[in-house]
């Protein structure tokens, strides 16, 4: 699509009653958001092109900005919190080379479109939400858009999902100062976790591998995400 008619989309969707924002070509925008934000950055696993190709990011924003969605940037979902930049949730998604056949845990359920894009590549999605606002929200999405196999809870996510563990991928999608214990515990022998580490203005996504019990990481680019909430009343169990 020409940049020029995306951005009068743009701005003309801004100003029109929510009724006619309804009329945007949500799929259009949509598969130009996979063709120049995705593949032409070298988002090469087929499952992962697939499950943003299919997924409607549109659903899982406020209306005032369901006309941004597919746009190259996070957006705020409100309570202080974002969806992420569209590249990063498939290089995340990415990097822990997700199959039918593998249990995963999100840290950070938010809007639930990550959630939603693990569902439609993983066996089973187990996501924790701190902010029950929007933990009661996406998980109601979640089940409106038929996820039979994302399962949703809110709490304290560096505590991980013991009752469900081990888990062969973890993704978590706000930033601890430091890797949570638990979530090293939890993960599967061969395991693979995506998490962005650091402090409020300087973090690097940090990819690590479960192998003879030992724990290997590597950083992968640097980020900003949101900061880790905890909940004190539990943070010391």
């Amino acid at each position: 699509m020409n940049k020029k008619i995306l951005i009068i989309i743009i701005f003309i969707s801004l100003f029109m009653p929510l009724t006619s924002v309804a009329q945007v070509d949500y799929k259009a925008l949509r598969n130009e958001m996979v063709r120049t934000q995705i593949i032409q950055r070298r988002i090469s696993d087929r499952a992962v092109i697939a499950a943003i190709r299919k997924v409607e990011r549109h659903l899982f924003v406020p209306e005032n900005v369901m006309c941004l969605a597919y746009n190259d940037h996070p957006l705020s979902i409100g309570e202080g919190q974002t969806i992420s930049q569209p590249y990063i949730v498939a290089l995340m998604s990415e990097l822990l080379e997700l199959n039918k056949n593998m249990k995963v845990l999100e840290i950070g359920t938010g809007s639930g479109y990550q959630a939603a894009i693990l569902g439609e590549i993983a066996g089973e999605v187990y996501s924790i939400e701190i902010v029950e606002p929007l933990a009661v929200r996406s998980s109601q999405l979640i089940n409106r858009l038929g996820y039979t196999n994302v399962y949703c809870k809110t709490g304290d996510g560096y505590l991980g999902w013991k009752e469900h563990a081990p888990f062969d991928a973890i993704i978590v999608t706000c930033a601890p100062s430091e890797i949570p214990g638990p979530l090293k515990e939890q993960l599967s022998e061969g395991g693979r976790m995506i998490i962005p580490v650091g402090g409020q203005f300087v973090q690097e996504l940090v990819l690590l591998t479960k192998r003879n019990g030992k724990i290997k990481q590597r950083s992968v680019a640097s980020v900003l995400f949101v900061p880790m909430l905890r909940d004190d009343r539990r943070r010391y169990q």
